[in-house]
């Protein structure tokens, strides 16, 4: 029996749930409701529960979706979504170049290329333990030698028993684990940059979230999305239109599809982060709202900022936070994830009050994952290696934050050859995907590509 995931009523109502109690609404009512009618609670870590519901219980599903849709924030002043609220919010909102500044130049194409390297190099290295929890995590490493965290997971020497309790993510082991990496796998964390590469080639930097929408329509095939973005490419479909394909049944909107996407707004925006912000923004709110917004474009602007190559890790950080609305979630977790990371030595220890901090939050929302990405980051001050495998030993949504902080911290390494050999050999220069006619292009292709899009007016 198909059971396509993401999308079921029954599901979506459970992290609706979830989602409200965190946003501030009040859902409590509605969950008793929910539970009389014998509603069962969301998955924990698949994408649809194993079993469908009654027919009653995925009409009650919708109604309550509704409902819930309907009721008042209290968090809503302090998180808005649209960007002129946004921009009120923020009062270190960073100022575009001017007339009189000094010429920012683009980054080279090598310091693009490592970005785009890093990018993959992190993503491969959280593949195989996507959707473990921690101690699964540490216990694979710590198995065949490899805790700390320094280089590719292996299934060689894990015991048998280890391997029952905490099987490697099934999709992604026979590529991803050392003794298989044979090129870079296809990923959606490596697909949307691909896909915004195409909506600048199309569009230009002054692209609208139609543009995103009719894009992914003509050339992002729908079994390649997945949470808010399955979501909001099913509303466009029955005929909504952003940004109401943000809100309309989507628990997700506040997860961190849309930060996975953010990484070709910075890149292209070398030293005006407010430009990369408002482009992330632009993309984002096509499936996401809220944090879910900011998280995207906090990763933008500290993109942009690592992108000119006189910048440090903590100093982009800091400017990716001057277009997050202060009082947000969000932001709060940035600054206690960084000032965490700055001033504990063992970064095990830092793992672990984050995850107590953020235990109520689903392991692919936007807050926790973002502040993990922070705080991996400023504990490996930038370095590549140290950054990536904080990242992903740190759990949650692995493949993702290693995608992230690889792409940060390859930008700031400048050059790909800055990258470990054991790191970039294995992925051949090779990248598959099923994004336009993307499949098996170089890395040093790609750099190419972004590098002639950060020179177009």
């Amino acid at each position: 029996m198909l059971r396509l995931t993401w999308v079921q009523p029954e599901d979506l109502l459970g992290h609706e749930l979830h989602q409200a109690s965190q946003d501030g609404r009040a859902p409590s009512a509605i969950a008793s409701r929910w539970r009389a009618a014998g509603g069962p609670e969301a998955p924990l870590r698949a994408g649809a529960s194993p079993t469908p519901a009654s027919p009653y219980l995925r009409i009650l599903a919708k109604d309550l979706l509704d409902e819930l849709a309907d009721l008042p924030s209290k968090l809503a002043e302090h998180e808005p979504s649209s960007l002129t609220k946004i921009r009120t919010h923020c009062p270190d909102w960073p100022a575009q170049p001017g007339a009189l500044s000094a010429p920012v130049s683009a980054p080279t194409q090598a310091r693009l290329e490592a970005a785009w390297l890093g990018r993959a190099v992190g993503c491969l290295l959280g593949k195989p333990v996507e959707k473990l929890p921690l101690q699964g995590i540490r216990a694979l490493a710590q198995a065949t030698g490899n805790w700390p965290l320094h280089t590719w997971f292996t299934a060689r020497g894990v015991p048998d028993d280890l391997l029952n309790t905490y099987p490697w993510n099934k999709r992604s082991a026979p590529t991803s684990l050392a003794e298989n990496i044979d090129g870079m796998p296809e990923d959606d964390d490596l697909n949307y940059p691909l896909l915004n590469v195409l909506l600048l080639q199309r569009h230009g930097r002054n692209f609208t979230t139609a543009d995103v929408a009719r894009l992914w329509l003509d050339e992002l095939p729908a079994g390649r999305t997945f949470t808010a973005e399955r979501i909001a490419y099913r509303n466009l479909l029955t005929g909504i239109d952003p940004p109401r394909t943000a809100r309309h049944r989507n628990p997700f909107r506040e997860w961190i599809g849309a930060l996975i996407r953010a990484d070709v707004h910075g890149w292209t925006n070398p030293g005006d982060p407010a430009a990369a912000a408002e482009q992330a923004h632009r993309d984002a709110t096509l499936t996401h709202t809220a944090n879910g917004v900011y998280a995207a474009m906090f990763t933008a602007a500290t993109i942009a900022a690592a992108a000119t190559g006189t910048h440090d890790v903590h100093a982009c950080l800091h400017t990716g936070l001057t277009v997050v609305p202060p009082a947000s979630r969000l932001a709060r977790a940035v600054r206690h994830a960084v000032q965490l990371a700055r001033t504990t030595p063992d970064f095990d220890t830092v793992v672990d009050e984050l995850h107590t901090t953020h235990r109520a939050y689903h392991w692919v929302h936007a807050i926790p994952n973002t502040a993990l990405i922070a705080a991996a980051l400023t504990h490996a001050d930038g370095d590549f290696s140290g950054s990536i495998c904080r990242a992903v030993s740190g759990g949650w949504d692995t493949d993702s934050n290693g995608a992230t902080t690889g792409s940060i911290a390859g930008l700031l390494a400048g050059d790909p050859l800055a990258l470990p050999d054991r790191w970039t050999t294995p992925l051949k220069n090779r990248l598959a995907t099923s994004i336009a006619d993307f499949n098996g292009i170089g890395f040093d292709t790609l750099a190419h590509l972004t590098h002639r899009e950060t020179r177009r007016p």
